[in-house]
């Protein structure tokens, strides 16, 4: 009897000992996973022109909001599979065959970079590349279009993501911050010290920097950690524009209006000047004073830097 008694009470504290030894963690909602990844979001849009909503969508449809095994094992947020031009880390795990090869990341961070390398460097979603960051419905219908993923339904589903937890916001560039650096505990962090020498001011609640001597594109983008594309599309330059020592340079998109109510044309000036003293965006000002591109005003014009009250 004595034994009888002594296995029943092994056996309950073998059942019962997983419950107090291993608590189940409490699973990552979509509100904590936009809430913990929308800056890497962010982040890979101001270097890659992918949209944070479609970043951050895609993240919470394919990892189950982080809680899959693939993220939890992984670190691999977004589904992508090894391909024969993965070199890293492996995981297998069953998906449309049994044990397929997945990428493993050392951390998600890892994740969100490939995600976006991945659909800039290859050529069948390169046509998504020519939408406006704002156009999330246009990037989850091509998504499903250059066969992203099997599902039929699988740009409805991101639209739906989207517009129920307003992941559009984190589109509007030109309201974010700029966050170009990896986070503090991401091994790949490589800040250069010549940064801290960098002086970075503000114009119109836009950050912008002086060129110096020396200077290039693809140094003060190497320095910023930007894109150089980013350089010249926050300026409204051409890519064969070269730089003089002295200049205005944005490092952010800059702003469609400004405080300031007009400005009195000096001889010489252009759009473009005014454009790069107020921190306005060129079409902005051919929108307020209703002037064909590539117009110029006269010495003497008032430029309207916002929309004119009737």
């Amino acid at each position: 009897m004595y034994f009888s008694k002594y296995l029943s009470f092994l056996f309950l504290l073998l059942v019962n000992a997983p419950l107090h030894a291993q608590p189940s963690e409490r699973k990552c909602t979509p509100a904590d996973y936009v809430e913990k990844y929308k800056d890497d979001a962010i982040r890979e849009m101001q270097m890659f022109k992918v949209p944070a909503s479609i970043t951050l969508a895609q993240g919470m449809l394919e990892s189950d909001n982080g809680n899959s095994a693939l993220a939890v094992y992984a670190n691999n947020h977004f589904g992508i599979k090894c391909h024969t031009d993965w070199t890293g880390e492996t995981y297998t795990a069953d998906d449309d065959e049994n044990n397929e090869c997945f990428r493993k990341y050392a951390s998600v961070y890892e994740s969100f970079v490939d995600h976006s390398k991945f659909l800039k460097n290859r050529d069948r979603y390169a046509t998504l590349f020519d939408l406006k960051a704002s156009d999330y419905k246009g990037w989850a219908r091509g998504l499903k279009a250059a066969g992203y993923a099997t599902d039929p339904r699988y740009a409805d589903r991101l639209i739906e993501i989207i517009d129920r937890y307003k992941l559009y916001a984190y589109d509007k560039e030109e309201n974010l911050p700029l966050i170009v650096s990896a986070p503090k505990n991401n091994q790949q962090q490589t800040v250069s010290a010549s940064v801290s020498r960098r002086e970075i001011s503000l114009n119109n609640n836009v950050k912008y920097i002086v060129v110096k001597p020396g200077d290039s594109f693809m140094k003060i983008a190497k320095e910023l950690d930007l894109g150089v594309w980013q350089l010249y599309k926050y300026n409204d330059l051409k890519k064969n524009a070269k730089l003089t020592p002295g200049q205005l340079l944005y490092i952010q998109p800059k702003k469609r209006k400004s405080k300031e109510g007009e400005h009195l044309v000096k001889p010489g000036e252009t759009i473009y000047d005014i454009s790069q003293q107020y921190g306005v965006k060129v079409k902005s000002l051919y929108k307020f004073n209703n002037l064909p591109i590539g117009a110029q005003p006269k010495a003497g014009d008032k430029v309207y830097l916002k929309k004119k009250r009737k």
